[in-house]
Order: C-alpha cells, then sequence, then structure tokens
C-alpha cells in the first residue's frame, strides 16, 4: 500500500471505530496478532480495542476524534489528534471510573503510531492527556508543568517520614 493508502485508512479507523462506534472494523483492520505496546504482553490487542471502544462511547456517546496532523513513513503512519465528548456516562477505566458523570465536555489530546503490514495495524504505540482529561472531569490531578511548586509531604497532609 502507499502512504497515501496507509494514511486512509487510518483516518477510516478512527471515523468507524472511535466516531461510530463500528466494532467489527477493528477485526478487518488489525493483524491478528497485533500488539498495543501500551497494554501488558499477551494483551488480545482486538478483544482490548473493543472494550476501550465501548468504555469510551458508554461514558462519551458524542465520542469524536478529530485528526490534526497525520505524517506517513514507511510502514508506519502518526497522528496527532483531539477527543471530544460529553460525559455523560460512567467511564470504566481506572482512575476515571470513580468520576461521576456529571455532562462535561471535554478535548483531550492524542498521539499515535500505528505499523502496517499487509495494509493491517501489527504495532500501536500511543499516549494520551489523563491528566488533563481528569482535570477537565473535576478529579484531583497533580499539576505538572514544569516550574510550579508542589506541595512537600506534611502539606499535602501526609505525615512526614
Amino acid at each position: 500500500m502507499s502512504g497515501e493508502d496507509l494514511k486512509a485508512k487510518t483516518l477510516e479507523g478512527f471515523e468507524r471505530m472511535f466516531n461510530q462506534g463500528d466494532l467489527t472494523y477493528v477485526e478487518e483492520a488489525h493483524a491478528p496478532a497485533a500488539v498495543d505496546h501500551q497494554e501488558p504482553l499477551g494483551t488480545d490487542f482486538t478483544d482490548h480495542l473493543k472494550d476501550v471502544i465501548t468504555k469510551m462511547r458508554r461514558a462519551f456517546p458524542d465520542l469524536h476524534f478529530e485528526v490534526d496532523d497525520i505524517v506517513w513513513e514507511g510502514d508506519i503512519v502518526a497522528t496527532r489528534s483531539t477527543m471530544t465528548g460529553t460525559h455523560l456516562g460512567r467511564f470504566d477505566m481506572g482512575p476515571l471510573a470513580a468520576i461521576e458523570p456529571q455532562g462535561t465536555k471535554v478535548a483531550v489530546r492524542h498521539m499515535h503510531f500505528f505499523e502496517y503490514e499487509n495494509g493491517r495495524v501489527k504495532d500501536l504505540w500511543h499516549v494520551w492527556d489523563t491528566l488533563g482529561l481528569m482535570r477537565q472531569l473535576g478529579a484531583p490531578a497533580p499539576d505538572m508543568r514544569f516550574g510550579v511548586p508542589q506541595p512537600v509531604a506534611a502539606e499535602a497532609g501526609r505525615p512526614e517520614k
């Protein structure tokens, strides 16, 4: 496949899987032994991705990914995107599951690297601004900006060692 074909396939994946919730496309778009490098070794990529999409769309029924930038080299397509949605359901993922839905509109930055083989994703690397999402949903999240003083243990309500 050409680079333009791989970029088009990547955009189709965002549209069909995340924006439309088409879980049948997950198996079509990913190689049987595909690996999500953010998950523990041995995680079934297809089952995991279907679960993530389902949970995201339950929490944010109007979930939408807008790809802001897309680049290609060799068999790898990289994207920078913004996920938007309205928090109307419980987001059953990690510490976010404890946050009650309050109708908050969110915008969350993501970056993905997709490695293709025979037109299907075989490897995925991704990062997203989970701290920014937590702040938008009103959850306690540390301020991770450089130069911002952080409280010491006693100031944070923990006993000093």
